[in-house]
């Protein structure tokens, strides 16, 4: 199912402790013969979580012996992955040389099949999108799918130097799982959705594109782009929301992703939350865009456009802020469960949202949870997510991106 990555890089690795700062975080290295796949991966991590660095201070943060680094540095630096910076002077003996990712050094394909749309992206070696195709569908089906990255690929491939595309080194998939269930929700035929029960959507790309490809839940997917491509201050443990046709979710502890042991760990969407009549729904049916959806199309107006652009909407106003304080309510008691169970340390929302709707339903989740009774629980802090509407496509890619050249993969791929 999996062929043999094109560009060389370091290959294997233990899992170490967590993904936080330096000397703190149990990133160290070893200087034991045979354990340079894994001290690859560290330095490629270091760099990843810091920017550029020195050796000498990647010596000091790992315990790597500078013979060590400077022979692990020079690998990466001959395999395209590092760049060479300009030498800073000013202190005693040699200048120092900071050695940075190389953007161009790997690119990876992100697929995020969702429920109304399908995204295929390209990313580099730093994160950033080189190249993005997007079909939106009625439902999805496993031959839509195969189709859309049978066409799209090629052309994304082409956007690059040929030069270059030999360097896309695998493709990560983002998708709702056991997607036959959720039939009547989507008002798709039960025939068709079937398929995803006997269809190996990964075997299949797999075959079509000849590279490694991993699967992975869409939202926790997501929560992983936020670990990795996030930035600002990055609590140790949080609880992630994401927005999307449903709501999802990812939970992040000790700075790692708990993906669970079916890989659909924080699946916030059935979450038992009281609704305004006092009864119990699941937190789907409040806090989620097919929840407006329905609301834009009782009052006679268009939905198409939630699944189309997330930029900007143009809603009725009071549609709008009606359903605004009805997902802040759910997020609200859907943080409250959680907080009993687990000393969270903050809560981040984001989702496939205009940034300005966003914030206003960070501001009143914020709200909504103060007014609970929160005795015997410290509430975590409420924020936004820094990734934004693509952190499903960029989880994605970040996938093989973390298989193949990071410590402890936070995208560890499971069968759907």
């Amino acid at each position: 199912m999996e062929t043999t990555p094109p560009h060389p890089g370091p290959q294997g690795a233990d899992r170490p402790g967590d993904r936080g700062g330096a000397e703190d975080s149990g990133l160290r290295g070893t200087n034991q013969s045979g354990m340079r796949a894994q001290n690859e991966r560290l330095v490629l991590t270091l760099l990843r979580q810091h920017g550029a660095l020195a050796k000498s201070d990647i010596a000091r943060i790992t315990g790597l012996s500078a013979q060590t680094v400077s022979v692990i540095m020079r690998s990466l630096e001959n395999d395209g992955l590092l760049l060479r910076g300009e030498p800073q002077r000013g202190r005693i003996g040699q200048p120092s040389i900071p050695m940075s990712l190389n953007p161009e050094g790997a690119f990876f394909f992100g697929l995020k099949i969702g429920r109304r749309s399908a995204d295929l992206v390209l990313i580099d070696f730093l994160g950033r999108i080189r190249a993005i195709e997007r079909r939106i569908y009625r439902y999805p089906t496993p031959s839509a799918v195969v189709d859309f990255v049978r066409e799209a690929g090629p052309r994304i491939t082409a956007s690059l130097p040929k030069s270059l595309q030999d360097r896309i080194a695998g493709l990560g998939i983002a998708m709702p799982f056991q997607l036959w269930n959720w039939v009547q929700v989507i008002g798709a035929p039960q025939a068709e959705m079937d398929q995803w029960r006997h269809r190996d959507i990964q075997s299949e790309l797999a075959a079509l594109t000849g590279m490694p490809v991993h699967v992975q839940n869409d939202a926790t997917a997501a929560c992983g782009a936020e670990l990795v491509f996030g930035t600002g201050e990055r609590p140790k443990d949080f609880l992630y929301f994401y927005f999307g046709y449903f709501i999802g979710g990812g939970l992040v502890l000790n700075g790692q992703l708990y993906p669970g042991r079916s890989g659909n760990a924080a699946g916030v969407g059935p979450m038992p939350v009281p609704g305004p009549d006092g009864q119990m729904r699941r937190l789907f049916s409040a806090s989620s865009a097919a929840t407006l959806a329905t609301a834009l199309e009782k009052a006679g107006q268009p939905s198409d456009q939630l699944w189309e652009r997330h930029d900007e909407w143009q809603i009725d106003p009071a549609i709008l802020s009606e359903w605004m304080d009805q997902a802040a309510e759910g997020l609200a008691w859907a943080i409250l469960s959680a907080s009993t169970l687990l000393e969270l340390e903050a809560v981040l929302i984001d989702g496939w949202i205009p940034p300005a709707i966003r914030a206003e339903i960070t501001r009143r989740t914020e709200a909504a949870l103060a007014r609970l009774d929160l005795s015997g629980i410290t509430p975590p802090a409420i924020r936004q997510g820094t990734v934004g509407a693509e952190a499903r496509a960029l989880g994605a890619a970040a996938i093989p991106l973390a298989q193949r050249y990071l410590l402890d993969p936070t995208a560890a791929s499971r069968d759907i």
